[in-house]
């Protein structure tokens, strides 16, 4: 019951992280939130290090470096695979695909739950697919890079789900610093080439300032995201926590809807309830 509980809040927080990161990505451009983030979301880490503490090891400190990696590809393709279209079908299908990846992961080492639990899986997964789809007037089919695009970042995003399950239980945050400093690491390199590239390109006159603000908080929030998922991996099994994760879309949903007073679909709706369902249905099992 905790697990799926802890489960939830991660995915709600994720949304959080990702509403914030899209708002700011409107007045500066996404790699810069991105990079942001990551720093800003390393230094909660280090503060938070000598409260909840963690044994270093090599094992901690590489599948984190290595789960950083992954995450700042993940992020690049799917920003890329957002921006060709259309997000209504490229949105669900990265969510679903990383989900899938790891609950194939965790079977494939053994992991048995019981037949209700595989129920909620199920509809849980419908739940995402729902969720995350937003009908768009005239939609064009999604072209086989975009697909391609976006089963990549959905798998990427699910390797780092494991990555992070397959660090030692002792190690506390240590993987998600290291899981940070190298996702800032190269989401900064990434800045200065753009940089390069476009120095005589410069963000809209007052706009960049609550922009980096914005991403400053939207990466404390995707960080303390993190620490609840890996909070979640400790207390339950990675095919249970995956799917929970992947439910993020919903807390986008719900604070655009709350903020922006954006129009929730009814396919949406179904999928919110289907999602409460699932939870209710893993937390019996």
């Amino acid at each position: 019951m905790l697990a799926v509980l802890v489960g939830l809040a991660g995915a709600f927080v994720y949304g959080g992280a990702d509403f914030i990161g899209g708002v700011a990505s409107r007045r500066i451009s996404p790699i810069r939130v991105t990079a942001i983030g990551g720093l800003a979301g390393l230094v909660l880490l280090l503060a938070m290090f000598p409260v909840i503490g963690g044994q270093w090891s090599s094992q901690a400190v590489l599948l984190g470096a290595i789960s950083g990696a992954t995450g700042a590809v993940a992020i690049s393709l799917l920003y890329a695979c957002l921006a060709i279209g259309p997000m209504s079908i490229l949105s669900p299908l990265t969510a679903l695909v990383s989900a899938v990846v790891p609950m194939l992961a965790g079977v494939l080492r053994g992991e048995r739950l019981g037949v209700v639990a595989y129920i909620a899986i199920g509809v849980a997964l419908v739940a995402v697919v729902l969720v995350g789809f937003v009908p768009e007037k005239g939609a064009v089919r999604p072209s086989p890079k975009s697909l391609l695009m976006a089963i990549a970042a959905g798998a990427l995003i699910g390797v780092f789900l494991i990555l992070i399950d397959l660090t030692p239980d002792d190690s506390g945050v240590i993987p998600l610093i290291m899981n940070r400093a190298v996702n800032a690491i190269i989401m900064f390199g990434a800045v200065g080439v753009v940089w390069l590239l476009r120095r005589s390109k410069r963000p809209a006159a007052g706009g960049w300032r609550p922009g980096i603000v914005l991403a400053i908080i939207g990466g404390i929030v995707d960080a303390s995201a993190n620490v609840i998922l890996l909070l979640g991996l400790r207390l339950g099994e990675l095919t249970i926590q995956s799917v929970l994760t992947a439910l993020y879309p919903a807390g986008t949903i719900i604070l655009a809807a709350v903020v922006l007073k954006e129009r929730i679909a009814p396919v949406q709706i179904v999928g919110l309830v289907l999602a409460l369902a699932a939870a209710v249905l893993l937390a019996l099992a």
